[in-house]
C-alpha cells in the first residue's frame, strides 16, 4: 500500500482543496497601503485598492472565501467605528461586492477589541465586561455589515447568546440570508500575539480570561459549540486550532453544521520562524486540522500553500 506515490494518493482519503479555505485580510484606510506585519513576515495590511490585487492572485489559485479584519486607529469608549456605515470593513465589502459580485464569499469578524480603546472584545462598564450592552452594539456591527452585502457575520467576543441576539437582529432586519458563522470556541491562548500586532487589538488592561475559554475545560468548550448551534449559528468554529486538534475532533462527533478552524497567528509564526522545511510542515499541519474534523479551515499559509500546489 506504499509502494509508489499513485497508490499512496488512491488509498488516502483526506485533501486538502482551495474551495475548502478562508483567507483572512487586514483592511486599513487609505490608499496604496500595503504594509508587511512585522511579527507575521508574508502577511500584510492592505488598503481597499490594494486589497483587489490579493483577492485576484487569490482567486486564480481557486481561493474565493474572505474573512475580513478592520484595523482602526480612531478608537473610542463604545467601538463606534465598527459600526458606521462609513467604517473600513463595510466599505470594503461594498467595493468587494461591486467588483466581484457573488464571484467571492465575504465573511467578517464581528467584535469590537480593534475599535475600542479598551482593546477589550466587549464594553466596559465599572471595570467588567458588560454583556448585555455588547450584544447591542454586536447587533449593530452585523446590521451594518448585512446592509453593505457580506455573505456571513462571524461573531468572536464570546459573549453569551451572541449567535442568538444577531440571529434575531439580522432576521428582524430582513437579512434572513445572512449566515452567522460563530467563534463558538474560542480559547483564551497565548497564540494570538501576532494578530493583535496585526490588528492593532491589545487589551489594555487585564486579560480576556472572563469571556474567552479556559484551555483546561474540554467539557465547556464542546458545550459552547453545543449551544452556539442551538442558537442558530450556520457554522461553528474552534480557535486555535493545533492545540486543540482533540477538540476539533469531539465536536465533530457532536454536530451536523460545518465546523471551522482558525489556524491563528502564533501558529503561522511560529511555522514561519522555525527553521524547518515550510513547505513540507505547512502541508503536514493543514492535514492535521483537516483530519481531525475541519469542514473549512481558515489559514494564512493559504494562498502561498496553492500556488505551490498548482506550480506557479
Amino acid at each position: 500500500m506504499r509502494k509508489n506515490k499513485n497508490i499512496i494518493n488512491l488509498v488516502s482519503n483526506i485533501y486538502l482543496s482551495p474551495s475548502n479555505f478562508i483567507y483572512p485580510l487586514f483592511i486599513v484606510e487609505g490608499k496604496n497601503r500595503k504594509e508587511e506585519i512585522n511579527s507575521m513576515p508574508g502577511v500584510y495590511r492592505f488598503s481597499i485598492d490594494c486589497l483587489l490585487g490579493e483577492i485576484d492572485a487569490c482567486l486564480d489559485v481557486g481561493i474565493n472565501s474572505f474573512m475580513l479584519f478592520g484595523v482602526e486607529d480612531r478608537k473610542d469608549e463604545l467601538g463606534s467605528w465598527a459600526y458606521r456605515d462609513d467604517g473600513i470593513v463595510p466599505s470594503a465589502i461594498k467595493k468587494l461586492r461591486d467588483v466581484y459580485k457573488d464571484d467571492v464569499t465575504l465573511f467578517a469578524d464581528v467584535c469590537l477589541c480593534q475599535y475600542t480603546v479598551s482593546g477589550h472584545c466587549g464594553l466596559i462598564s465599572n471595570g467588567v465586561i458588560d454583556n448585555n450592552k455588547t450584544l447591542e452594539i454586536l447587533n449593530k456591527i452585523s446590521i451594518v455589515y448585512a446592509s453593505a452585502g457580506v455573505d456571513f457575520v462571524c461573531p468572536s467576543s464570546m459573549m453569551d447568546y451572541q449567535v442568538k441576539s444577531i440571529r434575531k437582529a439580522l432576521d428582524d432586519n430582513g437579512f434572513h440570508m445572512v449566515g452567522i458563522m460563530s467563534y463558538s470556541t474560542k480559547f483564551n491562548s497565548s497564540f494570538y500575539g501576532p494578530f493583535r500586532d496585526a490588528a492593532l487589538s491589545r487589551p489594555q488592561f487585564g486579560d480576556r480570561s472572563s469571556y474567552q475559554l479556559d484551555y483546561r475545560n474540554p467539557s465547556l468548550a464542546i458545550l459552547e459549540s453545543l449551544k452556539d448551534v442551538e442558537e442558530g449559528a450556520d457554522i461553528i468554529m474552534v480557535k486555535p486550532a493545533l492545540a486543540y486538534l482533540d477538540i476539533i475532533s469531539k465536536i465533530k462527533e457532536r454536530i451536523f453544521v460545518p465546523l471551522a478552524a482558525y489556524n491563528v497567528s502564533g501558529e503561522y509564526s511560529m511555522i514561519i520562524n522555525s527553521g524547518l522545511d515550510l513547505e513540507k510542515v505547512t502541508m503536514e499541519v493543514l492535514y492535521s486540522i483537516k483530519r481531525a474534523g475541519a469542514d473549512i479551515i481558515i489559514s494564512y499559509f493559504a494562498k502561498d500553500l496553492f500556488l505551490k500546489m498548482k506550480g506557479f
